[in-house]
């Protein structure tokens, strides 16, 4: 009963402000605010607020919880332990058979050819690459067009 009563002022005083808000012509707000105000009373309309409360005073409910927690507990601990165990084995014990007597073959990755550096293309001595001699050829068109 007093969840009940809880929930009706909390949902009276949203509504309250909603109207404030929409007194100062903040439609959309008061909208949503209204909107927020009117779950708690829908809630306890519903039966979900009585259901929750007698969940939570129920002492075989926590019981149940406490076993719930356990089970994960155990179940955490065993899946560590065996990610533990198979990394201490060697490689060949965790690696499955080959099928039809084929030799296994490890990937290699595949070497990487040095750059070819060009005239012209690699760095100078302050780290900034050189320029073609024609790189503002282009920029020289273009202002010549408009007449710079």
């Amino acid at each position: 009963m007093l969840a009940e009563t809880i929930c009706s002022a909390v949902s009276a005083a949203g509504l309250g402000i909603a109207a404030l808000t929409a007194y100062r012509k903040r439609f959309l707000a008061a909208t949503r605010i209204a909107a927020y105000a009117l779950v708690p009373v829908a809630l306890v309309m519903t039966g979900v607020v009585q259901w929750l409360s007698g969940i939570v005073f129920e002492p075989t409910v926590w019981i149940g919880f406490g076993l719930l927690a356990l089970a994960c507990l155990l179940l955490v601990t065993t899946h560590a332990v065996e990610r533990r165990r198979l990394g201490r084995e060697p490689k060949a014990a965790r690696a499955p058979k080959a099928t039809g007597g084929a030799p296994t073959r490890d990937a290699v990755a595949p070497t990487a050819s040095a750059p070819s550096l060009g005239k012209g293309s690699g760095p100078t001595r302050q780290g900034a690459p050189t320029a073609p001699a024609d790189d503002f050829s282009d920029i020289e068109a273009i202002l010549k067009k408009h007449g710079i």
